[in-house]
């Protein structure tokens, strides 16, 4: 192999350090533990009986759409989010989310 062929390539990563980076980025969120036992469990408990199984299962199953069509949706965006100006329509459009949130909840 000559050096022309490995100008381009990407350095070799190990699996390990990914996975336990991702293992932390879920364990130590905050956030799964609020999301997943006091949001979710909240709303599950107030199923009866026979359909908290089909609740969790459907939580589950929304979940794994969602995190996946977030991976794919953020590297069909990418070439849009290279631009600065894409950034401020995006930090816009969430800052008037949480106004609007706001003004609701103080009504």
């Amino acid at each position: 192999m000559d050096a022309d062929a490995n100008r381009g390539a990407q350095p070799a990563q190990r699996a390990m350090p990914i996975v336990l980076m991702t293992l932390a980025f879920t364990w130590l969120n905050p956030h799964v533990y609020l999301d997943t036992f006091l949001l979710v469990g909240t709303a599950g408990a107030r199923e009866p009986d026979g359909a908290r199984v089909a609740f969790a299962v459907g939580a589950m199953a929304v979940s794994c759409v969602w995190f996946i069509a977030l991976g794919y949706g953020a590297r069909a965006l990418a070439p849009l989010f290279r631009r600065a100006s894409a950034w401020r329509v995006l930090d816009g459009a969430i800052g008037s989310m949480v106004l609007l949130l706001a003004v609701t909840q103080l009504r």
